[in-house]
């Protein structure tokens, strides 16, 4: 008798995921993979919140968090585990367990990594310390940047940085170092087409990186851009962060080069 091949349910949860992209890549990746995947998008506001994410704990095997809530899931875990400790915020959850893992880190330096961007040694800027951007920092500097933040709430900015061993910087626009990363999410949906910082703040930089990927090119990159700098959006850090959250779901040891490969003929599609 054959066996029934069993479908994984997850999802993702967000203040507005109308536009991710994520179920397209879990199904790709869990395809290739060999595993059939149903995936449940929500968008909810701050008083949403509590009734879906009680609901992805009952009715999914996993799930992942997005922008404003990767610190908020936490109080409803029964642990956090590895990244997610050193970060502070966790972006995939299991719910058999309700452990919470963080993907981000592994997903922005495998970014880096496939770019051929070397961070070791350079002074890099992260701009927002929301749940991504503390991911960011200390991914950075685990990997040998001497990391910089801003974040337009002082005390909010020297907490964090207090917390995670980082550098303040009360001006962005002056800042000397080589990378510029936007963790903010200025420049997706409503505030689509304006920039965190002026064209000031790219001047004598070599690459700017922006999280966000829809638009494929915001105004933070067309600014950067045109002053000179690479620039690389978020889209293949969101498909390797969904490559190692699957491996936690599966229960698998991720490969960065095979997830290399996945994201290239994911591409192709």
């Amino acid at each position: 008798m054959k066996q029934e091949k069993k479908t994984l349910r997850l999802g993702l949860i967000g203040k507005d995921v109308s536009k991710s992209d994520s179920e397209r890549i879990h199904k790709f990746i869990l395809r290739e993979m060999g595993v059939d995947c149903a995936y449940r998008c929500v968008s909810t506001d701050a008083d949403g919140f509590d009734s879906e994410v009680k609901r992805l704990l009952a009715e999914t095997d996993g799930f992942n968090v997005t922008i404003p809530y990767k610190l908020s899931v936490m109080s409803y875990l029964n642990e956090t585990v590895g990244q997610a400790n050193d970060f502070g915020a966790v972006n995939t959850v299991l719910t058999a367990t309700k452990k919470g893992y963080n993907t981000d880190g592994l997903g922005f330096m495998q970014m880096l990594a496939a770019a051929g961007i070397a961070v070791n040694g350079k002074r890099v800027l992260v701009l927002g310390m929301g749940g991504s951007g503390r991911s960011t920092a200390v991914a950075l500097k685990n990997a040998g940047a001497n990391v910089y933040a801003y974040q337009r709430n002082a005390e909010k900015l020297a907490s964090v940085c207090k917390e995670l061993g980082l550098q303040a910087v009360e001006n962005p626009e002056t800042f000397q170092g080589e990378i510029v990363v936007n963790c903010t999410g200025v420049g997706m949906h409503q505030t689509e087409g304006v920039s965190p910082v002026s064209k000031q703040a790219f001047l004598g930089k070599e690459t700017a990186v922006d999280l966000i990927y829809t638009p494929a090119e915001s105004e933070f990159l067309r600014l950067a851009k045109s002053c000179g700098l690479n620039t690389i959006n978020g889209a293949s850090m969101l498909f390797y962060q969904a490559y190692f959250a699957d491996c936690l779901y599966l229960g698998i040891e991720p490969s960065g080069e095979y997830a290399q490969r996945l994201y290239e003929k994911y591409l192709k599609e």
